[in-house]
């Protein structure tokens, strides 16, 4: 039996949207409306719910560790992770922890944001080995190699050590250790950040015994959930919300999940006292206010808000969730996923005079756009979600990671004719070093998800995301194979064993980029999609040795940039492509220690040729040109025509993202 499932999701009209791609055509997911993209204009067009609003989870993922990457980009990309997650000593990391602690150090520290201040004097001293912490559970859950559950243990002993000595409850890596948080709590200035720096210390070790079972991890994590709701308890509301005017992480988020493994109401108290109203108020009130605002220090907030809903139901939080991320994937964010310049929101219609820096889309953004979305699809299942979350992955996530050095992006910048810069080993460790570190050791979190999306209805897997793996579905004794070239090519095949015949729905994703899904089901038609943006449901018995394919046919289309009606993307499926301008660097030569200094190197003049419009011809003037991926145009270059690749791919040379259309 083979049925089609729809979801609506909360206040965007997926209907709608289909209904108007299907009008203007597959060939044009753009949409010339006042020149913003379909899909932007659609996320503001009200519809019905279909799924009933709930806050408890409809689906859960699967643990890392039941999901296993095989042979593709994102194995290649976890592998160059891991190598350098090896390299890192944690007794380095350790350092100004054991200072603090009235311990003599085993190791230097290292340098970068790790020993010295940050622009403006901001400093956050201990972020990475949280970072590291969260990353190397990641890697262990994602991988089974015992040397990462080595290091995580080695790392949650030592901190215990510096916990037991502080006698407090506190952990900290600050230069002047105790001093940023007194100031902070008592309402004087602080330097640096300190409740940001302390919210990645919270969620490594909150990983590490997700991830690796770590019971002393627990325990040093509730003792430092105590020692901050000892530290605050003296606090006005209005002293507290004072504090939370500067960048403390997703501190709400990571307490509520203390709470949940206590149980204790004080946890959950001060994980809603973590809650900033001057963002929470606007935005549960469906008002836009993010302007000017730093775009990593909100996101973080918003997840806590939707973690919060989960937990106690109250609406406030789920519609401030929710109207972020519509309004941020809807209206402020670029074709690969990611937003903002110099890390902050920027007014709307200021697209076009953005373009030309070296510093949109910092890549701990897009890292924590995916967070949320996550936790927002295990609610409200939809294809919505999906398609952002892959379109983020595939473009800004994937392409962050220098392929020869596994070093990684902090901006990725769409100013015409620049490159990508990455951080160097053991001197930057920016905020993005440390997200990116995550990043690609948790490819398989989001690719799976299982539960019932109705009363009375079976069990549900949903395929998510095209990437090569394996899932065992250990509660039905199911084991799935995925097998796909994806993104060379839309298409997968999926493998089922099962210790006996098993009845459930597999709910596979028609992407909104393509125009159609074509199923087969033991080399039998099953159904042809015609509805992008939706997912297929196959209700059935299923038993050792089905085999499924999907086939979704990429194509290539243009996007526009928000606000013009001659200035595009080229996409190709979900890949952003950009034009390969050559002007190579050897690798290692575009490693940067100073993030700031981003915009200032390889400053070249470079000529950016333009396309010739309309607009609606040029997918038909770019052809394949031999190499998977990679296209060239055909007579519309000018001064010249000029071949195309994946941002993901990009590296090493000057490209360019967005293309000036003459005669759109």
């Amino acid at each position: 039996m083979f049925t089609k499932h729809y979801c609506c999701f909360g206040s965007v009209g997926l209907t709608t949207r289909r209904q108007m791609i299907k009008a203007l055509g597959s060939g044009a997911l753009l949409a010339a409306v006042g020149g913003v993209s379909l899909r932007r204009v659609c996320a503001a067009v009200p519809s019905s719910t279909a799924i009933p609003m709930s806050a408890t989870p409809v689906l859960q993922p699967f643990p890392l560790a039941d999901v296993r990457l095989l042979g593709g980009p994102f194995l290649d990309a976890q592998k160059r992770d891991e190598a350098y997650l090896l390299k890192l000593e944690p007794d380095r990391m350790l350092h100004n922890f054991r200072v603090n602690a009235g311990l003599e150090p085993k190791a230097p520290i290292y340098g970068g944001w790790e020993s010295a201040q940050t622009w403006a004097g901001i400093r956050c001293h201990g972020h990475t080995l949280g970072h590291y912490l969260s990353a190397a559970a990641m890697m262990f859950a994602s991988t089974g190699h015992e040397e990462m559950k080595k290091r995580v243990d080695y790392i949650v002993t030592e901190l215990k050590e510096c916990q037991d000595a502080a006698k407090t409850g506190l952990i900290n890596a600050f230069p002047d250790n105790t001093a940023p948080i007194d100031n902070m709590v008592a309402g004087r200035r602080a330097i640096g950040v300190p409740w940001y720096t302390l919210h990645k210390i919270f969620a490594g070790l909150r990983d590490a015994h997700l991830f690796t079972g770590s019971t002393t991890a627990r325990d040093v994590l509730v003792k430092l959930a105590d020692w901050a709701v000892e530290k605050t308890g003296g606090m006005t509301d209005d002293q507290f919300q004072r504090m939370l005017g500067t960048e403390h992480g997703g501190m709400n988020e990571v307490l509520a999940d203390v709470y949940e493994l206590t149980k204790d109401a004080r946890h959950l108290a001060l994980a809603e006292r973590f809650c900033h109203q001057a963002v929470l108020v606007p935005l549960s009130e469906g008002r836009d206010t993010l302007n000017g605002l730093h775009s990593n220090t909100q996101i973080p907030k918003i997840i806590g808000f939707e973690r919060l809903y989960q937990l106690t139901g109250k609406p406030q939080y789920r519609m401030a969730a929710e109207f972020f991320w519509q309004t941020v994937t809807g209206t402020r964010s670029f074709a690969t996923g990611g937003n903002g310049d110099g890390e902050h929101f920027f007014p709307v219609d200021q697209f076009a005079q953005k373009l030309g820096s070296a510093k949109t889309m910092e890549t701990c953004c897009s890292h924590n756009m995916l967070r949320l979305t996550r936790l927002l699809f295990t609610r409200t299942p939809t294809a919505d979600y999906g398609d952002y979350y892959e379109r983020t992955l595939c473009n800004t996530i994937l392409g962050s990671q220098d392929p020869d050095s596994g070093m990684v992006t902090y901006f990725q910048s769409t100013r015409p004719g620049y490159l990508k810069l990455f951080c160097t080993p053991f001197d930057s460790f920016w905020c993005c070093t440390g997200t990116g570190i995550e990043n690609h050791a948790k490819y398989g979190d989001s690719i799976y998800f299982h539960g019932a999306t109705g009363s009375g209805q079976a069990d549900t897997l949903f395929v998510n995301l095209f990437i090569a793996s394996t899932l065992s579905w250990k509660e039905k004794g199911v084991t799935l194979r995925q097998t796909t070239s994806f993104p060379e090519a839309g298409k997968m095949r999926l493998e089922i064993t099962a210790a006996t015949a098993r009845e459930f729905s597999l709910n596979l994703r028609h992407p909104a980029w393509a125009a159609t899904a074509m199923v087969k089901v033991n080399g039998a038609a099953a159904e042809t999609s015609r509805t992008p943006g939706a997912y297929l449901a196959l209700k059935r018995t299923w038993k050792t040795g089905d085999v499924i394919e999907v086939e979704t046919p990429m194509a290539l289309r243009t996007e526009l940039l928000p606000g013009t009606t001659d200035t595009a993307a080229v996409m190709y499926g979900p890949l952003v492509l950009v034009g390969a301008l050559g002007h190579e660097v050897k690798p290692g030569e575009d490693l940067q220690v100073n993030e700031r200094e981003i915009g200032n190197r390889f400053r070249e003049p470079i000529e950016i040729p333009t396309l010739a419009g309309p607009l609606g011809d040029i997918p038909a003037k770019i052809k394949p040109a031999g190499a998977p991926l990679t296209f060239k145009t055909d007579g519309i270059g000018l001064p010249g025509d000029v071949t195309l690749i994946p941002y993901h791919q990009t590296a090493h040379q000057h490209y360019n993202m967005y293309w000036k259309i003459q005669g759109a």
